[in-house]
């Protein structure tokens, strides 16, 4: 009776365990603005189309949107930028709300326990995390959960680290941020966020090669592996260039954080996750410039998991989908807590179980 709600930028997801098995229910996180008529509205009810109505306009959400964006040649409109709240659309909150209440649905029973995603303060930029973080829980409390917010790195400690006690680092990088917690038996270490991520990349590639950010896009997601050989000037040779300069970033400044710190002698496994590292050769890339960074800790591995989704209609095996696993095994463990004495409580290595196939590239 807990679930795991993971707020991105691209997709927002989230994770239960109602029937003993963890599934997943996952709605992009966009919007399509058409003009509305009595056919329309009744098609898209007939279809069970997510959407909502104001005066002679419809906003359709989620999937959909790109799908209709798709055959009428119109631009879809992001309620999140850069990990956060976009504050260049008026109607952000209200588009996440509708997505939200869609995936998170009601609760089971009065003050379930929800944990919520967010991104840790930022070291580059001076986004306006606080308020983000604020929004997305009051939504998720005007359906009647409990709720609590996790860091997202040290969401993906606890989705794929139980095996070295939740002693590692969790790197979450996704379309608008990128994630990382260094944690000692659970407990962060470090947590920051950069905010550069998948759509960082798909920018600077269109700056670039000048051509449109959605091409790019669609590239990268279908015609693209890090580390094939590419014609000098091609599009899929600037975003090998751009993947190389956003890990170097990032583990730029792990090794700054870690050096501020006094971090134990002990092993530190890496798990990476987000839709920004589907890109085939990540791992084998990430490897290498974690070699180069000469880090203040002991690394023993980089792994990156995918996870089997019961309910999810699109790629059954994503990375996207530690963050909200994650998330969920922090509210079962909590809501354990809280009631230790019943028989239902979830026991640390079942929550461990792996819900699908480790799957290197």
């Amino acid at each position: 009776m807990a679930k795991g709600l993971d707020v991105g930028t691209m997709n927002i997801i989230c994770a239960d365990k109602g029937d003993g098995s963890i599934s997943f229910a996952q709605q992009r996180n966009a919007f399509l603005e058409m003009e509305s008529n009595d056919l329309t509205k009744h098609m898209l009810d007939n279809g069970k189309v997510l959407y909502t109505h104001r005066g002679n306009n419809l906003n359709i959400l989620g999937e959909d949107a790109f799908k209709f964006s798709n055959v009428f040649n119109k631009s879809i409109r992001r309620p999140m930028k850069q990990g956060i709240i976009s504050p260049e659309e008026k109607e952000s909150i209200s588009m996440i709300k509708v997505i939200i209440e869609r995936v998170l649905g009601a609760p089971e029973k009065k003050g379930e326990i929800a944990y919520i995603s967010v991104p840790a303060n930022p070291v580059d930029n001076q986004l306006n995390v606080l308020y983000h973080s604020k929004t997305v829980e009051a939504l998720a409390k005007q359906l009647g959960y409990n709720t609590y917010l996790i860091d997202e790195g040290l969401s993906v400690v606890y989705s794929d680290l139980s095996e070295s006690n939740f002693t590692g680092v969790g790197v979450s990088i996704g379309a608008g941020m990128t994630n990382v917690t260094v944690a000692y038996m659970a407990t962060p270490i470090v947590s920051f966020s950069i905010a550069r991520g998948g759509d960082w990349i798909d920018e600077q590639v269109a700056i670039a090669t000048g051509m449109a950010k959605e091409r790019i896009t669609a590239i990268k997601e279908t015609d693209f592996a890090i580390g094939s050989q590419y014609e000098i000037g091609s599009v899929q040779g600037a975003l090998a260039v751009y993947y190389d300069a956003l890990l170097t970033y990032v583990l730029q400044h792990l090794k700054r954080k870690l050096s501020e710190t006094a971090p134990p002698d002990a092993e530190f496994q890496v798990a990476i996750a987000g839709g920004s590292t589907r890109a085939k050769g990540f791992v084998d890339m990430f490897e290498k410039r974690l070699a180069q960074a000469d880090l203040p800790i002991r690394i023993s591995s980089v792994r990156k998991t995918r996870y089997i989704s019961s309910s999810n209609g699109g790629d059954s095996r994503d990375p996207i989908y530690a963050i909200a696993r994650g998330c969920l095994i922090a509210a079962l463990t909590k809501e354990a807590s809280l009631a230790p004495e019943a028989n239902s409580a979830i026991s640390q290595s079942q929550m461990a179980e792996p819900v699908g196939s480790e799957e290197e590239d």
